[in-house]
């Protein structure tokens, strides 16, 4: 996460300037973090992704959205724009400006060096506090390598796909993924080494 842009505000308040602000941030704990851009690798990963699972999810009824719809973590009070979100069914927010959504279904974060160990660590603890949240998605950008946990009675099985034959398989929303598809036109700078 960024370093704060102005501490102590109230999520009314970050909502007031987010809304008329011309760049996105993320609100916890009365704090305001400003998103940085995104990589022309990230940009195509994530057009890749979205436009695969609209075409899929067509005649259903699932939205799939890119970066700029806001999810509320209602338990912790984390304001945060998810790279990729889909839901199914009913779609639940926080009041009637329909920007703050309270019930995904599926995220998945595009990796950046900046954004891996959040989007890994405290971002994910935030997200597995969504009760709606059944698959959360991790893609490298540098690497064909996509990590999967999806959620189970007795907590999140954990799936590692890689290579150019690799699929991604999204039970939640039925949706496969070849990882030939998702990095199309992206260009990992180099491959993936085990150590």
């Amino acid at each position: 996460m960024a370093q704060p842009i102005k501490s102590k505000l109230n999520p009314a308040e970050y909502l007031a300037l987010e809304r008329k602000a011309e760049r996105r941030s993320e609100y916890y704990d009365g704090e305001v973090f400003l998103l940085a851009g995104a990589s022309r690798e990230h940009n195509r990963i994530s057009t890749n992704i979205t436009s695969q699972l609209d075409r899929q999810l067509e005649g259903r009824d699932c939205d799939v959205y890119a970066s700029d719809l806001r999810v509320l973590v209602a338990p912790t009070g984390l304001y945060t724009y998810p790279d990729i979100t889909v839901t199914c069914g009913t779609e639940l927010f926080a009041d009637d400006r329909n920007d703050v959504l309270l019930n995904p279904l599926l995220i998945i974060e595009i990796l950046s060096s900046s954004t891996e160990a959040y989007d890994r660590g405290r971002k994910f603890q935030h997200y597995q506090q969504i009760e709606s949240l059944a698959e959360y998605v991790l893609v490298t950008q540098d690497a064909r390598r996509v990590e999967q946990y999806r959620k189970q009675a007795t907590g999140w099985l954990y799936t590692d796909i890689r290579g150019a034959d690799g699929i991604l398989d999204l039970p939640t929303i039925g949706c496969r993924l070849q990882l030939t598809d998702i990095y199309r036109r992206a260009e990992p700078r180099e491959p993936l080494r085990l150590r």
